[in-house]
């Protein structure tokens, strides 16, 4: 019956609309066991689907997760999925990653980095991940003017970019005078609209995240918890955290609940967004005599909350070892995946590790200066 209906597939691949599908109805489709027990067959499927829609290439075959790495002290990416013991580091134009702010993934996993303007301290252009060529490319977006900001001391200013509802956003946060502006990116005008102020409580001891969640966006401060609603363009003020000492300094979203963790791993807590609910977790299991050098960074993986930190032993900062745990929510702990990462220095933007589906060959293409 299978081979039958495999000697048929020629016949009706002119009748499937794969251009109406979305990069993970095509992937289902050439995971599906008929298709995948005659080889043939799948790259059939692959050349009607590219030649339909050349847009679709890049993302065929994507389902291999990795957490992207900076590099901080090179252009260099670190490409890595340690369940998996991956670890791949391409390098790209050092022009392009000057000045970068923060970087994102979207939910049909495209990549985009804000990055500050070389000739103009005031105006931000964005870069989008070309998966296929394994480059940067300029979005050709119109700018993000900082024309909001209030002031001209940099170091005041904690800045954003993320996506709801297949919607940019960029944020800016004067942390003297606790207001946060934002823009959206609206894609027919090409332009970048004004949204609604939000005024926080300033502290001296500041952290912010700005994080999406279903239709909403979510801003978090190491005090309090806001939500944005794009419908309305309003603000909402949420339960803060019931921890009076978490000074959160990481926080991630997995489906509708939001997880922070403080500087030293210690606590971790996990916000439910449709009962504005606090729990608190595990923290690091069995420090010893190993402290965090840096602030960790939550990630989602895989379905699973993971964190990357690096620590030292004995406050001797001279060495240091990257670590990677997996929490186990049945059991409430966190388990060492033993990660194997390269001896080198990284970072994440807005101190979370952005997750893309990559297709690994595409990797191989290296854009090196």
């Amino acid at each position: 019956m299978a081979m039958f209906r495999l000697q048929h597939l020629p016949s009706i691949l002119p009748h499937i609309r794969f251009n109406l599908l979305t990069s993970d109805d095509t992937a289902a489709i050439l995971e599906h066991p008929l298709v995948r027990e005659d080889p043939g067959s799948s790259e059939v499927i692959r050349d009607v689907v590219q030649k339909e829609n050349p847009n679709l290439k890049p993302r065929l075959g994507m389902t291999t997760e990795m957490v992207l790495l900076s590099n901080a002290n090179s252009s260099d990416l670190l490409f890595m999925n340690p369940q998996e013991g991956k670890y791949i580091t391409c390098s790209y134009n050092c022009k392009q990653f000057t000045d970068a702010i923060d970087l994102t993934v979207t939910s049909d996993n495209n990549i985009y980095r804000l990055t500050r303007k070389l000739d103009s301290s005031r105006q931000l252009s964005i870069y989008k991940y070309n998966h296929a060529e394994n480059v940067w490319e300029d979005t050709c977006m119109s700018l993000v003017s900082t024309s909001l900001r209030l002031g001209n001391n940099f170091n005041c200013y904690e800045e954003h970019l993320v996506e709801v509802d297949q919607s940019l956003y960029y944020l800016a946060e004067n942390i003297e005078e606790g207001t946060m502006l934002m823009r959206k990116y609206n894609q027919h005008t090409d332009q970048w609209q004004e949204c609604s102020q939000l005024q926080f409580e300033n502290t001296t001891d500041f952290y912010s995240a700005a994080l999406s969640s279903g239709p909403y966006l979510y801003f978090l401060t190491s005090m309090e918890m806001y939500r944005y609603e794009p419908r309305h363009d309003r603000w909402c003020k949420r339960s803060p955290s019931p921890e009076p000492n978490l000074e959160i300094r990481s926080a991630v979203v997995m489906g509708t609940e939001i997880f922070c963790t403080d500087f030293d791993f210690s606590q971790t807590m996990v916000y439910d967004t449709e009962s504005d609910c606090w729990q608190r977790l595990q923290g690091w299991p069995d420090a010893g005599n190993r402290e965090t050098s840096g602030s960790p960074s939550l990630f989602v993986l895989a379905n699973q909350l993971h964190i990357w930190l690096t620590c030292s032993y004995d406050h001797n900062e001279d060495v240091e070892e990257h670590l990677v745990y997996v929490y186990d929510r049945s059991a409430d702990t966190w388990r060492d995946l033993k990660a194997t990462l390269p001896d080198k220095e990284y970072f994440s933007y807005g101190r979370l590790c952005s997750v893309a589906r990559i297709y690994l060959p595409y990797l191989e293409v290296q854009d090196k200066y």
